[in-house]
């Protein structure tokens, strides 16, 4: 009736005024014009919405879904890598399943989410800079640092694509025109990375080493990112004066111990170079602030940690991974020889003995596993904390849990998975490993050796340790430095990934390494033939070398691209 009340309205509107056109000129409601916006105040607040994308949350109901689009690409690196399972059920989610089975089509609504989702970011770094030079109550170097940020920002939504796509279209504020949807339909045949480099190196070349908010990206986060974009094109040389920058910078220092790099309580610590911001309790509607791309990613029931949902599980073939030798150093070769002790089937009623072999103190920052303290919960019961033991495995995800003593300050009131703990893009642990990386490329073993090193050490630091209730080691802790020369590049070189792997897993970035460095066939094959065994839905699963190091160009793009009935974009090699 309402509905009708207002229509007839409308109608009645139209009638008195059909003799002037006048009413078309009326601005919309509840919308910024372009006029507005042109002052300080309102280029700020369109760069913070460029920011706002960082975390997948921002967008009209329905456009996406925060998971697909998210900063830490939970699904895309590590999911589908040999990190972790979908977890939860075989029935929920199943474009995730698709992906994580090696089925991976075109049509899948997660690579159109992200796609949209980083388009979307990159619209809203035009934006930016196409107003930025209508503002007239900004000096030059104010401009300069919001022009640097958003250049930022741009390159590294850009990079976000390529990794995933390779061939993906740039899209800059000469290209981008508001007023003409087919402005940015051109088509995807040019390699991108000249112009992510150069987006960076204008960040880099004005930003300052230090910002006063929290989030902005600085001189060291440009830095660090062009770096990685130059590893990724095995630009050794590059990447290295960059990352020896910011050493000799001293700004950065690795925490003492490695899990205050997973806590609300030390976000933006002296570790980070690059860190996603989430809030919580600050007025946005619903919590959405908080770390919303991880809502499904919570053990599933019991001890008070959470209900839902159950989603991204560590694999048996990372916790594996974790097993250290006699002498504390990590079993390259032999790893997946044997599996670390698990409760598969065994019922949270029934005793349970855990593992008694050496292991790397990182797995019980990474992994929940049973009978080990999950954070300051209490001791992880098992088989309560899964909601299909059989499909999922008996492990639970950690790095982005709350802790119980953040409820009520670091979570959001209506929802504690809606947390504060900050997404560590880029943290100086990351810089010592690709500068390892580096100087095995180039034979400088024995620098990288060094490089690891530090990693270790700090690895070892028994205040960093899972802690029982008594103060005791909650499992048989062994870590060691290597203390023999490196002489051999290939060794060296399985050691330094091995060491990524330890470091940043369940980070979302396992599937992009692989794919680098150029071993991700060989790897998860052998991921698949023996998870298979386990996990009866990756059974048969197979990497298709000259394929699958890409994902699709999502087909609702390819279709959308259309100008005079053909279509700019073309798809990858093999879909």
């Amino acid at each position: 009736m309402k509905k009708i009340v207002i229509m007839c309205v409308a109608i009645l509107v139209g009638m008195t005024t059909s003799c002037s056109d006048s009413f078309l000129e009326v601005a919309p409601k509840a919308a910024l014009s372009s006029a507005a916006l042109q002052n300080s105040k309102g280029v700020n607040a369109l760069l913070v919405g460029a920011y706002a994308l960082l975390d997948g949350w921002a967008t009209p109901e329905g456009a996406y879904r925060s998971y697909q689009v998210g900063a830490d690409n939970w699904v895309y690196g590590s999911v589908a890598s040999d990190d972790a399972y979908k977890g939860t059920i075989a029935g929920d989610q199943p474009p995730i399943s698709l992906i994580e089975q090696g089925n991976i089509s075109s049509d899948n609504i997660y690579f159109r989410g992200k796609w949209r989702g980083m388009y979307d970011g990159i619209a809203r770094c035009n934006d930016v800079l196409q107003l930025l030079p209508k503002v007239t109550d900004m000096s030059a170097e104010e401009k300069a640092q919001v022009e640097a940020q958003a250049k930022f920002l741009r390159g590294h939504y850009h990079f976000e694509l390529k990794k995933m796509y390779n061939m993906v279209p740039y899209i800059d504020e000469t290209i981008y025109d508001p007023n003409n949807l087919q402005s940015t339909k051109i088509p995807n045949t040019e390699d991108i990375w000249p112009k992510i480099e150069a987006d960076l190196l204008a960040a880099y070349n004005v930003l300052p080493p230090k910002q006063t908010q929290p989030g902005r990206a600085s001189k060291w986060a440009a830095s660090a990112t062009l770096a990685k974009a130059y590893l990724f094109q095995k630009k050794y040389d590059d990447a290295k004066v960059l990352l020896e920058e910011i050493v000799a910078s001293l700004q950065f220092k690795l925490m003492d111990r490695y899990h205050d790099n997973f806590r609300a309580v030390t976000n933006n610590n002296s570790e980070s170079i690059f860190e996603v911001q989430y809030s919580v309790n600050d007025g946005a509607s619903g919590g959405e602030n908080g770390n919303i791309g991880s809502t499904l990613n919570y053990p599933y029931g019991g001890g008070g940690v959470t209900t839902c949902c159950g989603f991204f599980q560590p694999s048996q073939n990372l916790v594996n991974a974790f097993k250290t030798g006699a002498d504390g150093l990590p079993l390259i070769n032999t790893f997946n020889d044997s599996d670390v002790t698990n409760d598969q089937g065994v019922e949270a009623t029934q005793p349970f003995t855990t593992y008694n072999g050496t292991l790397d103190p990182r797995l019980d920052w990474t992994v929940g596993r049973r009978g080990i303290p999950y954070l300051d919960w209490g001791i992880h019961p098992g088989k309560t904390y899964i909601r299909d033991q059989a499909y999922g495995g008996p492990y639970s995800p950690k790095k982005h849990v709350m802790y119980r003593s953040d409820v009520g300050t670091n979570t959001f009131a209506g929802n504690p998975r809606l947390n504060a703990n900050n997404y560590r893009m880029i943290r100086y642990s990351h810089v010592l490993l690709w500068l390892a990386e580096i100087e095995v490329e180039l034979s400088n073993l024995e620098a990288a050796r060094g490089y690891v090193n530090q990693i270790r050490a700090r690895a070892a630091n028994p205040d960093g340790f899972v802690k029982n209730p008594d103060g005791t080691p909650a499992a048989n802790y062994v870590i060691n430095q290597y203390t023999l020369p490196w002489t051999d590049q290939d060794e060296a070189r399985k050691a330094v990934q091995f060491e990524q792997r330890l470091e940043f897993g369940m980070e979302g970035h396992r599937r992009f390494d692989l794919v680098r460095w150029g071993i991700a066939a060989q790897t998860l094959n052998e991921y698949y033939a023996v998870e298979g065994t386990k996990r009866p839905y990756l059974n048969n699963v197979q990497f298709v070398e000259g394929k699958h190091e890409y994902f699709p160009i999502p087909l609702q793009e390819i279709l959308n691209s259309q100008v005079n009935g053909s279509t700019t974009l073309v798809q990858n090699p093999g879909y």
